[in-house]
């Protein structure tokens, strides 16, 4: 399966910018990967969290209430990003725009082509209390996106976060860092850079990512730390 492969060898990113830390101080820990095929991209999301919900169930619902992960990307010289969002079953909240109050809503058709495989599997689940260890696989075409797997663009811009707006321990936390006085992940000029091909050291920026990389480090290790599992 394609999620374990890149959880073994594909290098972790962690999603650590804690951005409102006085209003929302949780941080769970959680990870990605970032992957390219000829036809598809992948993104493996790993996470080790307080709480566990997933009651939405129907696509484009408020995903971002439950136990949920987020990818937003930009093709360079284009003026629209995208937002994929991902509750731990795989709902799926995605539009395209320009600027946040105007989405491009996508259809049930763009929706059922980015497929997701989700270890929680796919039945709602309640709130339940605890630490829970779970990861999502997301396939995105790449013609959804605007790419092109023989004419790729050196980088894309994006972010990744993990977020749990109605959960016991509300949380909102992301890869690249962003400025503002609330939680807002609608902000395309705070975007990282993630490489397809790898840069020359000075044009490198912070923070960046390799689609392809060869060093792995995942949350499974930190998860066997933190409670000393074997």
């Amino acid at each position: 399966m394609v999620g374990q492969y890149l959880d073994s060898h594909v290098e972790h990113e962690m999603i650590a910018c804690l951005n409102w830390s006085e209003q929302f101080p949780y941080k769970p820990y959680s990870c990605f990967v970032i992957a390219v095929s000829q036809t598809r991209l992948y993104v493996f999301f790993s996470v080790i969290s307080k709480d566990l919900r997933a009651i939405n169930t129907e696509d484009l619902s408020p995903v971002a209430e439950d136990s949920c992960v987020e990818f937003f990307m930009q093709v360079p010289g284009n003026d629209e990003y995208w937002n994929f969002e991902f509750n731990c079953i795989g709902t799926i909240s995605a539009s395209h725009r320009v600027e946040r109050p105007w989405p491009v809503g996508l259809t049930k058709e763009e929706l059922a082509s980015i497929e997701r495989y989700a270890s929680c599997g796919a039945e709602p689940i309640a709130e339940q209390d605890g630490t829970f260890c779970w990861d999502l696989t997301v396939s995105i075409p790449l013609s959804l996106i605007g790419l092109d797997s023989d004419n790729l663009p050196e980088f894309i811009k994006g972010n990744f976060y993990k977020c749990g707006g109605k959960t016991a321990h509300p949380h909102y936390v992301s890869w690249s860092p962003i400025d503002g006085d609330k939680p807002n992940f609608h902000r395309p000029d705070c975007f990282g850079t993630l490489w397809f091909r790898k840069p020359e050291p000075q044009q490198m920026e912070q923070p960046t990512s390799h689609v392809q990389v060869d060093k792995p480090r995942g949350l499974k290790k930190i998860f066997l730390n933190l409670f000393g599992k074997r």
